[in-house]
């Protein structure tokens, strides 16, 4: 009877639908892992998460078969392999984990608690599997819950009862604020219930507006931890687990510190921005540089993520752009590193102006001239995309986007923004933060009023509420679904105030539907999580 076992686990990072290159990742993992008894990776490690619709193609699906039996192949020597794949079965299709080893699939078991709420929608294109019994290895009985297996009671606990002596759960589980206690504390729920040791793997890496955090770990069966991975790293970690007279232990070994509120949010958008423009091959970015937070933020964000030389800023100043604005705008690049160039927009902003004159004649300037202004810069940044190839990317925060204080077809242009599920409150804070590691935001751009700059002396206050009073009643309508009257006994804002943002946020969805795609941070990002209708007569008491 074996009385010990190395079993590495492999937090890595899979491209979606690379199917060839997640194998040779695989492959290497085992090269890597070359001492362990068997390797585990995460949940559809072969395809990648989520494969959405890709997973109703059978040329998709029999090239994940293909390949999972190409390796099992390989299984002949070195560590067996326990690995995710779409696995289909007659008229049946499941999200599977497959134990690879002795050169052939030896086993294969099926998720059985599929998710279908937020971010998830698998019932829509897999079928639940039976419940699970463990898989025998090398005389150990291994259960193999996958991900929301874990959610529940009833997959361990039937493992359990069959018989499993070590829990090993394959994950991809996409990053939110603070998700790694909510992990933890579940972990232990089911490490309690049934009395056995669990390592819980996590995928890491981008996926459109989904980022994967990793922060895998092992808890020993009385609910020490053993193990504890980095969050948004790639990490092979080879554990020890010994045979002991009261069942398996993990020997305790790295137990690395995960990062914290700004720290962690400011680690998701640079992972989810560098995976979204490396895995879609784009050469590098281009930014608007207004000389405002926003903008230097995301400039900073793409500084990290890809380096002062795929990062191109722009700043398109006009009549009611501000000395302070170009000066904090220059500064803010030349600290960044980055290729700066200033462009006018006076002649196009002119040009549309004098074109529609005989049609606007006699009617006051307003938001339509002003949104000229927005919409010229952002026809000259995708013409910069256009010609140099790099992705344009767009800067509104989670404030602007909840009332619609965003330009369709102007500011709202581009391909990425890995500040859309942040409010304009934790902006502030990701600026400090991230200039507590080396100052690279000029103070002014954190401490002037925000602005627009589109009219002359126009602040942000001027349409919208102060940021710190928005949020909170964002944080009630959208986070937490409160009713009007609730958020105005809870805050002590006038009724009138809570039922015009409300107002706001249900007008501009049409606006989001619009918006590019961008890193999930919240419970309740716009898209995946939060689905309104555009068309919605409905409001809180009328």
């Amino acid at each position: 009877m074996t009385d010990r076992l190395i079993i590495a686990l492999a937090q890595l990072n899979p491209t979606l639908g690379a199917i060839s290159a997640n194998l040779d990742r695989a492959r290497e993992a085992r090269r890597e892992a070359a001492d362990a008894d068997l390797i585990l990776f995460p949940e559809l490690f072969i395809c990648g998460y989520p494969p959405e619709d890709l997973v109703l193609r059978p040329s998709f699906v029999e090239a994940c078969r293909t390949a999972i039996e190409e390796l099992a192949t390989e299984t002949i020597t070195g560590p067996a392999v326990l690995i995710g794949l779409p696995w289909r079965e007659g008229a049946n299709l499941y999200n599977s984990v497959a134990l690879l080893a002795n050169g052939k699939i030896e086993a294969v078991r099926h998720k059985f608690d599929l998710p279908n709420y937020g971010v998830f929608d698998e019932k829509r294109v897999f079928n639940a599997g039976p419940a699970p019994g463990p898989i025998s290895f090398k005389d150990v009985r291994l259960g193999v819950p996958i991900c929301e297996d874990i959610w529940t009671e009833e997959t361990c606990e039937t493992l359990a009862e069959t018989g499993a002596e070590i829990l090993l759960s394959p994950n991809g589980s996409p990053f939110e604020r603070n998700k790694d206690d909510v992990r933890l504390n579940l972990v232990v729920a089911r490490v309690t219930e049934t009395g056995l040791p669990m390592a819980y793997l996590n995928q890491v890496g981008g996926q459109d507006e989904l980022v994967f955090d990793g922060a895998s770990f092992v808890l020993n069966a009385d609910r020490t931890l053993a193990w504890q991975m980095p969050m948004f790293e790639e990490q092979l970690a080879l554990t020890e687990w010994l045979r002991e007279d009261d069942g398996w232990r993990c020997v305790p070994g790295e137990i690395l510190t995960v990062p914290e509120n700004e720290a962690e949010t400011w680690k998701a958008c640079v992972l989810g921005l560098r995976d979204y423009v490396l895995k879609n091959r784009f050469p590098g970015v281009v930014l608007g540089l207004s000389g405002g937070i926003d903008s230097a933020v995301v400039a900073a964000m793409a500084v990290d993520a890809l380096g002062a030389d795929r990062v191109h800023c722009v700043m398109l100043p006009y009549a009611y752009t501000s000395r302070d604005s170009l000066v904090d705008a220059e500064e803010c690049a030349r600290l960044l590193g980055v290729r700066y160039d200033v462009v006018p927009i006076k002649e196009p902003v002119e040009g549309f102006l004098s074109a529609l004159k005989p049609m606007f004649e006699g009617t006051p300037a307003g938001i339509t001239e002003e949104n000229l202004q927005s919409r010229s810069r952002g026809v000259i940044l995708m013409a910069i995309s256009n010609k140099f190839g790099s992705m344009v990317l767009t800067t509104g925060n989670k404030s602007e986007m909840s009332v619609g204080y965003a330009t369709l077809y102007g500011d709202m242009n581009g391909g990425y923004n890995p500040i859309k599920d942040v409010y304009k409150t934790e902006v502030y804070r990701l600026a400090e933060w991230r200039n507590s590691l080396g100052y690279v935001i000029p103070q002014r751009i954190i401490t002037k009023a925000p602005t627009a700059e589109l009219r002359e002396n126009q602040k942000d206050q001027d349409s919208l509420p102060p940021y710190e009073v928005l949020d909170a009643i964002l944080e009630g309508l959208v986070e937490n679904e409160i009713p009007v009257e609730q958020i105005v006994k809870n805050t002590g804002y006038e009724e009138a105030l809570v039922r015009r943002i409300q107002h706001m946020l249900y007008i501009a969805e049409y606006k989001r539907r619009q918006a590019a795609p961008g890193v999930k941070i919240t419970r309740r990002n716009f898209g995946r999580d939060r689905r309104y209708p555009i068309t919605n007569a409905f409001r809180d008491g009328r």
